[in-house]
């Protein structure tokens, strides 16, 4: 199955330029969790699950080439990982959309221990896949930026 945009990896890079019609999410925090657990979080899918959506990968680990199915209510998001990064003090991945995913783009999650902690990145370059997130493309901007806190909060290691 190919991706549903062309420009694959483009949340690796740095100071990367945004592609005519994409819009772009930038987020960031510091959480005072400890770097390890945090990134098995991440790499489990488990910040995903915490976060209320309910994935359905086929590989119980991330890793380029793994595909997940994202979950949340009716909706079905299909993505692929891209590129992946474990190194000791700096984590994470990007995975893009495949058809049937009601965006088209790539969206990155990073995970860098700092003093006292870790800060938390997600960076997204997406467009609107479907006539009905055209139509939404306010709201889909905006519930971006509810759905990566609530990944934030998901990195709470102390949470059953």
């Amino acid at each position: 199955m190919d991706f549903t945009y062309p420009h694959v990896g483009i949340t690796r890079e740095e100071g990367f330029d945004l592609p005519q019609g994409y819009d772009r999410l930038d987020y960031a925090t510091e959480l005072a969790v400890p770097f390890a657990p945090a990134v098995e979080l991440l790499f489990s899918w488990e910040v995903h699950r915490r976060a209320g959506l309910h994935p359905e990968p086929t590989a119980a680990r991330v890793a380029p080439g793994v595909e997940v199915v994202q979950r949340f209510g009716p909706l079905r998001a299909p993505c692929r990982v891209v590129w992946a990064v474990e190194e000791p003090t700096l984590a994470g991945f990007g995975y893009g959309t495949l058809p049937g995913h009601p965006e088209q783009g790539e969206e990155a999650f990073l995970l860098t221990e700092i003093p006292g902690g870790v800060r938390f990145t997600i960076k997204a370059v997406s467009r609107p896949g479907t006539w009905y997130t055209r139509l939404a493309r306010p709201v889909a901007r905006a519930a971006q930026m509810f759905i990566a806190r609530k990944y934030a909060r998901a990195l709470d290691v102390t949470r059953a």
